[in-house]
């Protein structure tokens, strides 16, 4: 519950110690649980774009966005944790005056943000942020430019959920099938992703052979999707081969491991498929 004593001056001061105490009380606890130190910091603007590949951005003007979704900032990660509190003194008295503005009532001006997905990268305000956490305000007026990347930012909130989202951005970037084709090429172990791009390549260089001519890497990337990956998953659902909680990508990657193990070609057929649902 946030206190008030009638005296916003004194109540400001005691925000930023409650805020500063909390602080450092997850720090510790961080710490002494052995959780990465990394994600003590609010996250980085740019190692996420960096994770997941800069498309463009496009600015959506002033609006009104949830706080608790404000996790990083664009250069002052090292100030404050993912939740916006301080993580030092050296800012004390501007928070204060801030809070003390905000407790009388006064209008503060928007802050400026970048949007990935649907979390916010501070660019300027961060102390009003700050102070919106500290009263538990739950929204916030801002200046918001939405960031496109190649990958889905989906449930990125911490830097431990940046590793697994620039594998699938590498991925992408070396099996470019375009937007119609990139939800479906989806693994649930983004370490296999290395491994199923050498799978695409080879594809792809097995047909340039059989057709005596170079291909852009698109061009193969595209017909992979249409010849290969699309026909394969068609089967392996209609023979009733995709297993509990797998994605398509994730059964392709099984089949066609088992095929070639069983089989030693690159070649699919109705047999192959009926041969492999026989000897699961």
């Amino acid at each position: 519950m946030i206190r008030d004593t009638g005296s916003p001056r004194a109540d400001a001061e005691a925000d930023f110690l409650r805020a500063r105490r909390l602080q450092v009380i997850t720090a510790l606890t961080a710490r002494l649980l052995r959780k990465e130190g990394g994600d003590r910091k609010a996250l980085s603007f740019q190692e996420v774009v960096d994770a997941l590949g800069l498309v463009d951005e496009v600015a959506l003007g002033i609006r009104v966005i949830p706080v608790d979704q404000i996790v990083g900032s664009v250069d002052r990660v090292r100030e404050f944790d993912p939740k916006f509190r301080p993580r030092s003194g050296l800012s004390r008295r501007r928070f204060e005056r801030i809070d003390e503005a905000a407790r009388r009532g006064e209008p503060l001006p928007p802050i400026d943000v970048y949007q990935i997905g649907d979390i916010y990268f501070v660019r300027d305000g961060h102390h009003r942020v700050a102070v919106h956490r500290a009263l538990d305000l739950a929204e916030i007026e801002a200046d918001v430019r939405l960031v496109r990347t190649v990958v889905e930012p989906d449930d990125v909130r911490a830097r431990s959920d940046l590793a697994s989202r620039e594998l699938r951005r590498l991925f992408l970037q070396r099996v470019p099938v375009g937007r119609a084709g990139r939800r479906a090429l989806f693994l649930s172990d983004a370490e296999q992703y290395p491994w199923f791009a050498e799978m695409v390549e080879a594809w792809a260089a097995r047909l340039m052979f059989a057709e005596g001519r170079c291909l852009e890497r698109p061009e193969a990337a595209k017909r992979w999707y249409a010849e290969e990956f699309v026909p394969v998953v068609e089967m392996i659902e209609s023979a009733d081969l995709l297993e509990k909680g797998e994605t398509p990508a994730d059964a392709y990657m099984r089949v066609a491991g088992e095929r070639y193990a069983v089989f030693h070609n690159h070649t699919w057929n109705t047999e192959i498929i009926a041969e492999l649902g026989r000897r699961r």
